[in-house]
């Protein structure tokens, strides 16, 4: 996909194509405790690491899913979703998440997405809906699916 010719004023174009895949990012045991310290999220899965080892059906501490979904946002600005033209893009909300496979400390992710809908609105307002498919390297499963929304300020 060339995202080349991109813009707001092409938007309904690419509605129904895949916009593009994230390069791999590395869900370490750094990023997981640092998550778990912002926002106070310890369960032992994610932090206890010899606990992990020894108690956890994963065979070692995992991720936290709003960390996974967290890097969505991230991860879509670096395929390009906020079209250059644009002044800004703001997370508007969430229509659907599903946590399908847990990642587990060390594995590497990436998101696939799909451009669903472009609504405009009043104000020089675009509604933007995006398919995000957090992909772990190696497993059949993604790590989770999930409809996002983005206002996107002309």
């Amino acid at each position: 996909m060339n995202l080349n010719e991109y813009s707001i004023a092409t938007l309904e174009s690419f509605v129904g194509r895949e916009l593009g895949v994230s390069d791999w990012l590395a869900v370490d045991q750094g990023r997981i405790d640092a998550f778990a310290a912002c926002t106070g999220d310890r369960q032992w899965i994610h932090v206890d690491v010899e606990r992990a080892k020894r108690e956890s059906p994963f065979g070692g501490t995992i991720a936290h899913g709003y960390l996974t979904l967290s890097l969505l946002a991230s991860l879509a600005i670096e395929i390009g979703l906020i079209p250059d033209d644009a002044s800004a893009g703001l997370n508007y909300g969430l229509n659907r998440v599903r946590f399908m496979t847990p990642v587990k400390a060390g594995s590497r992710v990436r998101s696939r997405v799909t451009l669903m809908s472009a609504e405009k609105k009043p104000g020089d307002r675009i509604i933007i809906k995006t398919m995000n498919e957090l992909q772990i390297e190696g497993e059949a499963k993604p790590a989770l699916i999930a409809e996002s929304l983005v206002m996107l300020a002309a």
